[in-house]
């Protein structure tokens, strides 16, 4: 079947189609990007489809964006999306704007109990029963003219996105369809969030093993590798290699040669940054006992193995009732978070991360399962 495929490489011509799309009940939305040396995604095409026709806008030629942010914004608009984190960081970039309300067709296949996480060739197999094909997912999106392969599966994907949504939408309840829009919003709200640079120690590996006077030296490492990544949008690993955070935070080197022989330290790193990350650290490292950040808590032990196996167990009753894949429904985070309240002897507490419907239908039923536990030891 061929495709109505449409390009859009003017402000006018986005401003006219955004003004159309605004009275549509749904958009499907996709984007294709490259991000292999910064830190930032650079936009390299935008695919719209509206249900009949694939749109192409070209961001390359774009300069005002405010007409695709108020179709974003526009609640009335279903924005169709699939496994959609980093397009919407693209579209956050580029727009300032993020989709709402948004359906992740994704997320539609798991609450269907298709599949947790498939991808999104499986599922348009699954669904529509068509092979897409997968030659051009890492292909140079940047390059101008795009050949005519790629602005084939660009459009596919655009069609049919669409046409996943047609098929998904009426098979989920009215109850399902509320509790998948609300995972979209959370994480919309989640991408909203702004890291903070002085909490990224805390994801650190190892970060737990070391004193409160050594965390203090790893928080600012961690805190200017984040700003210097963003400042000049490379990956975090081009400014200081994940594996060299922690050694550097534990033996805090003094001198040049010292910091060379850190863990997975890159020479380039010694030379273009050695001397601010000794100063750095030598600042750190004299912060007063007060200013330290507290111990971090230690990962649980291996016992409590089993018990998030009975957690877990909770959540995939539920899912077996409701039909949904059992991944959906209880993040291993959570359940670390949940343990981690009261571990081993409680009284244990819901951890904010489970909340909406996961904590109204399964909350009590969770920390039922942590006192029967508590009982039977």
């Amino acid at each position: 079947m061929a495709i109505d495929i449409h390009w859009i490489r003017d402000d006018d011509s986005l401003a006219l189609h955004c003004a159309q799309w605004q009275s549509l009940p749904f958009v499907a939305l996709d984007t294709e990007f490259m991000r292999v040396d910064t830190f930032y995604p650079i936009a390299a095409l935008l695919q719209i489809g509206d249900g009949t026709s694939a749109w192409l806008i070209d961001p390359l030629l774009i300069n005002d964006w405010r007409p695709l942010a108020a179709l974003l914004e526009n609640p009335d608009v279903i924005k169709v999306v699939h496994a959609c984190s980093e397009d919407l960081e693209v579209l956050l970039r580029l727009t300032g704007s993020l989709p709402a309300p948004l359906f992740d067709t994704q997320l539609a296949a798991a609450y269907l109990n298709l599949g947790f996480s498939m991808g999104y060739s499986r599922l348009v197999q699954d669904v529509l029963n068509i092979d897409l094909p997968k030659g051009e997912t890492r292909s140079d999106w940047l390059q101008r003219p795009l050949s005519e392969t790629q602005i084939s599966y660009a459009a596919e994907d655009a069609v049919h996105l669409a046409e996943l949504y047609s098929l998904l939408r009426p098979r989920l309840s009215d109850e399902k369809y509320t509790w998948l829009l609300d995972d979209g919003a959370e994480l919309v709200a989640n991408l909203r969030r702004d890291v903070d640079p002085n909490e990224v120690y805390r994801e650190a590996k190892l970060a737990w093993k070391l004193s409160r006077a050594q965390l203090a030296v790893l928080r600012e490492l961690c805190a200017w590798r984040e700003r210097e990544a963003r400042a000049r949008n490379v990956p975090r690993n081009r400014i200081v290699r994940e594996h060299s955070l922690w050694p550097l935070a534990r033996t805090q080197p003094d001198s040049l040669a010292a910091l060379a022989k850190i863990d997975d330290m890159h020479p380039k790193t010694v030379r273009q940054d050695g001397e601010y990350l000794l100063n750095l650290i030598k600042t750190a490292s004299s912060l007063p006992p007060d200013q330290w950040p507290p111990a971090l808590p230690e990962p649980l032990p291996i016992e409590a193995a089993a018990v998030i196996k009975t957690l877990r167990a909770v959540g995939q009753g539920y899912a077996e009732q409701l039909d949904m894949a059992p991944e959906l429904m209880l993040r291993k985070k959570t359940l670390e978070a949940l343990l981690k309240s009261g571990f081993p002897n409680g009284p244990y507490q819901l951890p904010d991360s489970l909340r909406g419907w996961r904590r109204e239908l399964m909350g009590q039923a969770l920390l039922d399962s942590l006192a029967n536990a508590g009982e039977q030891q």
